[in-house]
C-alpha cells in the first residue's frame, strides 16, 4: 500500500509532531509515504478571498505534480491544506471558465491538471482503506482505562460527500474505542475553534477555546485528540492564558490523533514527537509512554 503524501506548510515547522507521528504511524502498518515533489503552499484559507484565481493556481499546482506522478490518492494531514485543496477540485470541476482560466497560468510551468487526484485525509486512509480491525490486531499497547475527547474541528468534515458525517462525526471515536479507549461525551467535536481569530480578535478565539477545554475536562478526558494544526495549537498555546482569563484550571495535554495512535502502535516518544507538545503528558499517558511494547 503507498500513497502521495502532502505535508503542507504547518507540518514543516509548527506542526512538526504531527507529520513525525504520521510518519511513525504508516511505516508502523507498513504503509509506503511518498513525499509530493517540489509541493508549495495551498494558498491557506485565506488565500481565495485576496484573488480567486491565483489562489486556485497555486492549490492546483500541487494538484497538476501529483497528478503527473502517477499517483491518484494525494494524503494532505493538515486541515486547511485539505479543504483547500478539495476546494481547487471542485471549482475545476464545476467551472469550465475557472478551469481555463487556471491551466493557462499552469501552462506557463509547462502543467496541466486533468482532475484525477482524489484528496484524502489520514484519518479517513486509516479507518477506510487499512480497517480499523486490521489498526486493532497490530496494536502493541493497550489503551485501556484512558479517556478521551475527539475532536474533529470545524473543517475536515465539512466537505460535501466527505468521510464522516457532519454534525457528529465518529470516526475518530471508534478507532480508539476499538484500540481499548473510552471517548467521553464530547458535543462539542465539530465546533471551531476560533482559528486565526485568535490573532485578530483574540478575546473571541480565547473564549470558544476556554468551552472546548472546559467541556473536555469536565466530562473527564485525559486528553483532547485533534487532525488539525491550527486547532491543536489554539487548543495547547493559550490554556494558561485562558486559566488567567476565566479563572479554573485549563490545564489538559492536547495531541494529534496520530500521535496516540502510534503509541498504541508501540513507536517511541522520540518517533512520535511528544517532547515538542507544550503541554506535557499526564499521568495517564505518561503511563501508557512508559508500557512495553508487545
Amino acid at each position: 500500500m503507498e500513497y502521495l503524501y502532502y505535508p503542507g506548510c504547518s507540518l514543516e515547522y509548527a506542526a512538526k509532531p504531527y507529520d513525525e507521528s504520521l510518519r511513525a504511524v504508516f511505516r508502523a502498518l507498513g504503509i509506503t509515504l511518498t513525499e509530493l515533489e517540489d509541493w508549495n503552499c495551498c494558498g491557506a484559507t485565506m488565500y481565495m478571498s485576496v484573488d480567486e484565481t491565483v489562489s486556485l493556481a497555486i492549490s492546483a499546482r500541487n494538484l497538476a505534480l501529483a497528478e503527473k506522478s502517477g499517483h491518484h490518492d494525494l494524503i494532505a494531514p493538515c486541515s486547511a491544506c485539505y479543504t483547500v485543496l478539495l476546494k481547487t477540485n471542485r471549482f475545476l470541476r464545476e467551472s469550465p471558465e475557472l478551469k481555463a482560466k487556471v491551466d493557462l497560468l499552469l501552462g506557463k510551468a509547462g502543467l496541466r491538471y486533468n482532475l484525477t487526484v482524489n484528496i484524502r485525509h489520514p484519518l479517513d486512509v486509516l479507518v477506510n482503506d487499512v480497517g480499523i480491525e486490521v489498526i486493532g490486531l497490530c496494536a502493541k499497547r493497550t489503551l485501556d482505562g484512558l479517556q478521551l475527547a475527539p475532536y474533529y474541528g470545524c473543517q475536515i468534515v465539512r466537505p460535501e460527500r466527505g468521510f464522516d458525517d457532519r454534525e457528529f462525526p465518529t470516526t475518530m471515536d471508534r478507532l480508539f474505542e476499538r484500540l481499548g479507549a473510552s471517548c467521553v461525551y464530547f458535543p462539542l467535536k465539530t465546533r471551531c475553534c476560533g482559528g486565526m481569530l485568535m490573532t485578530t480578535f483574540p478575546d473571541v478565539a480565547l473564549k470558544l477555546v476556554a468551552e472546548l477545554l472546559e467541556c473536555a475536562i469536565a466530562n473527564g478526558a485525559h486528553c483532547i485528540l485533534t487532525t488539525c494544526p491550527m486547532c491543536q495549537v489554539n487548543l495547547e498555546a493559550y490554556q494558561k492564558r485562558i486559566t488567567r482569563k476565566f479563572g479554573s484550571s485549563h490545564d489538559i495535554p492536547v495531541l494529534y490523533f496520530t500521535q496516540l495512535l502510534g503509541m498504541a502502535l508501540g513507536c517511541s516518544e522520540k518517533e512520535l514527537g511528544l517532547k515538542r507538545n507544550l503541554v506535557p503528558l499526564n499521568k495517564a499517558l505518561a503511563e501508557l509512554a512508559c508500557q512495553p511494547a508487545r
